[in-house]
């Protein structure tokens, strides 16, 4: 009997031949076995795992040409150059898409008519042109590989419908054996695929989603992140690392913040042009820049093994996502820090997007947000809930790299009300998913509810009263302990395990960690930033009041709170220093009191051995210190406020905002009287300046409450701008 190619084949010599390894990693060699004799190959593998050899290497020993069928322009570039350097001749692999011209296209063909051509790489929107098609129904195919085959499923984090006209092009051109390869896919989505590339029987290869050597954490988005960006940089000088957000101009914004804090930094986005993408991305793999902010275009392909963190700006639409992006840190199983900001008003924004879509689509949308919120917000270690997302158990209590296990919250019993959850979906007949549960738990007779009569049932609100916020963690770990799980096919619906079954039966102690609460006022976990020394802090109180008492001016005046606690936690121990603190500018640092501040907070570190972290300050975008400083020159021009909005193409109160912001927070001087003695009476100005010399404080709210029946509120505003430029700057 003869032998399949993939027995007969030496693949340890060809890989050492063609590539230069010694050995396969993982299910690399059975992978390319089972396609070199024929079969209908699935490959699950996380990033760095090595699914491009999969295909690769097949292709470079069998006969004809192979399809690789790819989403990214970029992908087949990096890919058709890599193959290239292997070869003898530049033929071996090419790429069909939208960037060639007709000649490339002639020369692409004449070489696979040659049979020089071993792998061809085609976007599916290039796969689909009539001329294409009838080109490749002449060619010999060896087979057909689909990288990134999770666009193909609306459950997948990247669909793109074009990928579901695979299966019946391949008809037209010719059946071969196909691989589907993706680094992402739940049970729900691989079904999708198989069914959808009509590989039903298709073997299955699926390696361990675990990456040890990745460090997840989670930290609440507040209104310093871009601060915290900085830092966390700073703390990694000369290390590469990926920028996630979700828009192209928190993209372009936050490349200039990092560039303006002296970080070698750069924009990549679909709305750029291919030659500055292209550029950008060769920029990154030499290392003259380190870091790239990013929308989800970014990354696919690039095979960069070092780069060191990725962070996510914002939660993404999906954890299949987030798992993608994240898989590109540390590939060389080296260090990889993954870093998410979180806000609960990002994933109403989200959600929001979805407005207007097919309901189906928003239904699906909305699913894959859950889990998200679920990762984000559980206290449970952070790869358990990944791994266990993609069907895999991990069966260590605590991973030791991950916020949650480095930093464990305490746990509590919930035997009884996981025994309440079980019963509740037993009695709703394990139809519904889990916000519907807890509403029904819970007592609450939505329209839904009501709708099915389950309002009537004895399980109706058996736990109303519980703490509310206790039911999504005993779901959610209930289903990582495997007393429940989801249905694959109506997904999200929650079903019992014979596990959950024999539960009710014979409960035992279950253990819970309740889930973080994020609010968008709350500071970064501890450890995250340096903390607030309460001990310096009073003294420099005690030293504001003294020079308050000294100059006969309310000690805000002097330094806002602001400055203190921030002084209080970055110890500026020079002038120079000072000004890097929020509030203090030029002018502050030239009264007579700043020298005694920092002084004292040099005294105070020298006695108390304090080693300080050196304040970090995040500049503003240029463009942002060029609205500024026009801002300025008009105002010494004596030009009208109203008009100086106008020539910016701003409202009033946003000129406000940006004087409030050179004045309170800069510290610098500015002179509005003239436009204030034109628009005021100059009795009302006197009493809202003297109200201000006289308070505590210079909240607006107290002012308005004052004079706001008989003064507008853009008037008080600017005589507080004209008290702190006088008294403060």
């Amino acid at each position: 009997m003869t032998k399949a190619i993939g027995e007969t084949t030496n693949l340890t010599e060809a890989l050492k031949r063609y590539f230069g390894f010694d050995t396969f990693k993982g299910d690399q060699e059975a992978i390319i076995r089972n396609v070199l004799n024929g079969r209908d190959t699935f490959v699950l593998m996380p990033t760095g795992g090595g699914k491009s050899l999969c295909y690769q290497l097949p292709s470079l020993l069998m006969e004809g040409v192979a399809i690789v069928i790819s989403p990214l322009i970029a992908l087949m570039k990096n890919q058709v150059d890599f193959i290239s350097n292997l070869s003898e001749h530049e033929g071996t692999a090419h790429f069909l898409n939208s960037s060639l011209n007709k000649t490339a296209i002639d020369q692409v063909k004449a070489d696979i008519k040659a049979g020089m051509t071993k792998l061809l790489y085609v976007a599916p929107e290039s796969l689909t042109k009539e001329d294409n098609v009838e080109f490749l129904k002449s060619c010999k195919i060896s087979f057909y590989a689909v990288d990134e085959a999770h666009c193909i499923s609306e459950w997948g984090h990247d669909f793109r419908p074009e990928y579901r006209r695979i299966r019946p092009i391949i008809n037209e051109i010719g059946k071969a054996p196909v691989i589907a390869l993706t680094a992402t896919a739940t049970d729900k989505v691989r079904t999708d695929i198989k069914k959808n590339l009509g590989i039903l029987d298709a073997d299955e290869f699926k390696s361990s989603f675990n990456r040890p050597n990745l460090y997840y954490e989670v930290r609440p988005k507040t209104k310093d992140i871009d601060k915290d960006i900085v830092r966390f940089i700073k703390q990694h000088t000369g290390k590469s690392g990926i920028i996630y957000c979700l828009s192209r101009k928190k993209v372009e914004d936050l490349a200039e913040v990092l560039r303006a804090n002296d970080i070698k930094a750069a924009a990549y986005h679909a709305g750029l042009d291919s030659a500055t993408r292209s550029q950008t991305q060769d920029d990154f793999l030499m290392e003259r820049i380190d870091v790239i902010v990013a929308t989800i275009a970014f990354g696919m392909g690039i095979d960069k093994p070092d780069v060191r963190f990725v962070i996510h700006y914002d939660i993404p639409k999906s954890l299949e996502g987030y798992y993608q992006e994240t898989g590109r840190a540390g590939r060389d199983g080296g260090e990889g820090i993954c870093l998410a900001f979180y806000s609960y008003k990002d994933l109403q924004k989200l959600d929001k997007f979805m407005e207007g879509k097919p309901v189906a689509e928003q239904d699906i949308g909305r699913q894959l947000l859950q889990e998200t919120a679920a990762y984000a917000e559980t206290c449970v270690c952070r790869r358990k809930m990944l791994l266990h997302y993609f069907g895999e158990t991990y069966d260590k209590d605590n991973c030791h790299n991950c916020d949650n296990c480095l930093h464990p919250s305490e746990k509590k019993d919930a035997q009884e009300q996981l025994l309440i959850a079980l019963k509740a979906i037993l009695a709703i007949k394990e139809n519904f998913r889990s916000d519907y549960v807890i509403d029904f738990i819970t007592g609450r007779e939505n329209d839904e509810i009501i709708a099915h009569k389950h309002h009537e049932l004895d399980e109706f609100g058996s736990g109303e009263d519980e703490d509310p916020k206790i039911w999504n963690p005993v779901i959610r770990q209930a289903l990582i302990a495997g007393y429940l799980k989801k249905e694959v096919e109506n997904y999200g619906l929650l079903k019992l395990t014979s596990a959950g079954k024999k539960f009710i039966k014979s409960p035992k102690t279950f253990m819970v960690a309740l889930d973080h609460e994020f609010s968008e006022e709350e500071e970064p976990a501890e450890g995250t930033t340096s903390a607030l020394d309460p001990t310096l802090s009073a003294m420099l109180h005690d030293l504001r009041k003294k020079w308050s008492r000294k100059l006969e001016r309310p000690p805000y005046v002097i330094f806002q709170d602001v400055s203190i606690e921030q002084m209080a936690t970055d110890y500026p121990v020079t002038l120079e220093e000072l000004k890097n603190i929020q509030g203090v500018g030029d002018g502050k640092t030239r009264q007579p009191y700043a020298k005694e501040f920092v002084d004292l907070i040099k005294r105070y570190c020298e006695e108390n051995d304090i080693t300080r972290q050196a304040d970090l300050r995040v500049r503003t975008k240029a463009k942002d210190s060029m609205r500024k400083l026009k801002i300025l020159q008009n105002i010494d021009r004596r030009i009208a406020l109203d008009d100086i909005a106008n020539a910016l193409g701003i409202d009033f109160e946003e000129l406000l905002d940006e004087l409030e912001g050179i004045v309170l927070y800069s510290g610098n001087k500015v002179n509005i009287d003239y436009f204030l003695e034109e628009i005021m009476d100059r009795d009302d100005i006197a009493d809202i300046y003297e109200f201000f010399r006289e308070q505590d404080t210079d909240d607006l709210e107290a002012a308005y409450e004052e004079f706001g029946s008989d003064i507008d509120e853009n008037e008080i505003r600017l005589v507080r701008i004209k008290f702190i430029s006088d008294m403060a700057n």
